[in-house]
Formats: C-alpha cells, sequence, structure tokens
C-alpha cells in the first residue's frame, strides 16, 4: 500500500495478533466458539481451543498480577471527545491516579479512552483490556499495560480479578452486561467490599426508578441489591466511595 494513501486501513485485532486490509475476517473467536450450528468438526476442535483459552489466562494473569490496587472504569466506546461524559471520564482517571489506584477499560475510544487519557497525564498505570470485536481496532493510544483477548469470558475475569471497584460511566448495552454482572457477582458473594458507582443522575435515574418501582417491588430483588448502587455526577465522591474497597 502506497505510504501516501488517505483512505483508512481497516485493522482488526485477534488477541495478541492484528488483522489488515485484506485479511480482516467478517466472524469472531467468540462467535465461533458459540456456534454450534454445521457439522460435527467443533467436536474435535472444542478441547483444542481450550489450550488457546488457557493462554488468555495466563497472558492475563503474568501482566496484572503485580497492578495493585485498581478501579474498573466503564462507559460507551461510542461517547464523543467533546461529550461532557468525556470530560468527566479524563476527571474520573485522573482522580483514581491521585488516590493511588491504577485505572483499568476496556480499552477502547469514547468513555473508555477518556479514563485512560486522565489515568495516563497524571502519570498512573492506564490498562486497557482489549477484546476482537468487528467494529473496533484495540486499544487506545493513552493505555500504558495492555492485553488483548479473543474471549470475552477471560476478559471478564480480569476485570474482576484485578479492580476492586467500579465507576460507570453512560452507556449501551456492553456498560449494561458489565454493570450487571458486577452487581450479580456481589450479590452472590463471589467478590465482596465492591463499590459500583454511577455517574450521571440524569442518564441513570430511570434505570434506578425501574429498579425499585417494578423489580424491587415484585420481589425478584432486595433493598440492599439495590443500595449496592451509589449514583452521583461528582467525580470527587465517585473517586472517595471507591476507599470502600480497601
Amino acid at each position: 500500500m502506497s505510504s501516501e494513501s488517505t483512505t483508512p486501513r481497516r485493522i482488526k485485532r485477534k488477541g495478541p495478533t492484528f488483522l489488515r486490509d485484506s485479511q480482516v475476517d467478517a466472524s469472531t473467536t467468540d462467535q465461533r466458539l458459540l456456534d454450534s450450528r454445521g457439522d460435527s468438526d467443533w467436536v474435535h476442535a472444542d478441547p483444542w481451543r481450550v489450550l488457546r483459552i488457557q493462554a488468555e489466562f495466563v497472558e492475563g494473569f503474568g501482566a496484572l498480577a503485580e497492578l495493585g490496587p485498581a478501579i474498573a472504569v466503564f462507559g460507551s466506546a461510542r461517547t464523543k471527545r467533546d461529550d461532557p461524559y468525556y470530560l468527566k471520564g479524563v476527571e474520573i482517571g485522573a482522580g483514581l491516579v491521585d488516590a493511588g489506584y491504577a485505572v483499568i477499560t476496556g480499552g477502547g475510544p469514547g468513555a473508555m479512552e477518556a479514563a485512560n487519557k486522565g489515568a495516563a497525564e497524571a502519570g498512573g498505570v492506564s490498562v486497557g483490556l482489549g477484546i476482537e470485536l468487528p467494529f473496533e481496532d484495540g486499544v487506545n493510544d493513552y493505555v500504558n499495560i495492555g492485553v488483548n483477548f479473543r474471549y470475552f469470558f477471560a476478559r471478564k475475569t480480569m476485570f474482576v480479578k484485578y479492580s476492586q471497584g467500579f465507576i460507570v460511566l453512560p452507556g449501551g448495552l456492553g456498560t449494561f452486561d458489565e454493570l450487571f454482572e458486577a452487581l450479580t457477582l456481589a450479590q452472590t458473594h463471589k467478590v465482596t467490599s465492591f463499590p459500583v458507582v454511577l455517574i450521571g443522575v440524569d442518564y441513570w435515574s430511570g434505570l434506578i426508578d425501574w429498579l425499585r418501582t417494578t423489580v424491587l417491588a415484585n420481589g425478584k430483588i432486595s433493598e440492599a441489591d439495590l443500595e449496592a448502587l451509589h449514583v452521583t455526577d461528582d467525580v470527587k465522591e465517585a473517586v472517595s466511595m471507591m476507599g470502600a474497597a480497601r
């Protein structure tokens, strides 16, 4: 490819490798693992996948074992750089570093980039746990420790194992998944002393109201489950609440 070309190059990361241009494929490793349709080749292939899965855990544990206290920051990859919540993400990253934490994100753009930027510019440890997706290019430029994963479940384990709490900026389905997984792990006592703070009163209030008036009212969760969620617009308050993890 000519160095003078201005056409954006397609790039896709698959664990420690990356593909560009015509080598970018349309499926993901998770998709192939979970898709049981087709012939019976999966019976013979799946046992060998265990070795790749094992390697992802080994890589993640090796990269993060000496990380120290850390907080995960979640939020939408679609958050624009001029969005007020992007600026809050930068504040959160810097505030966590000032409080003695490393910052862990999914390593992508948007809110994740913002938190990584705040952490990196504050001189702290800025971690990005990337994932193979058909529409993202890998970790952002503000990550100074990065691990790329093929499998969501291996990546999720790293978030929970090495984070002492979650701060959640406005986001979509991926953010909801991470939020409710954290709450489920706390509810079932798989993790302890695990504060979860939602940033954005206007954004999250509808969800909290629904949980209270519908889910709690129907006895599907307890009051203690709901009290595990803290909502604020104050970055300093969110950072100070992470102290409950220590």
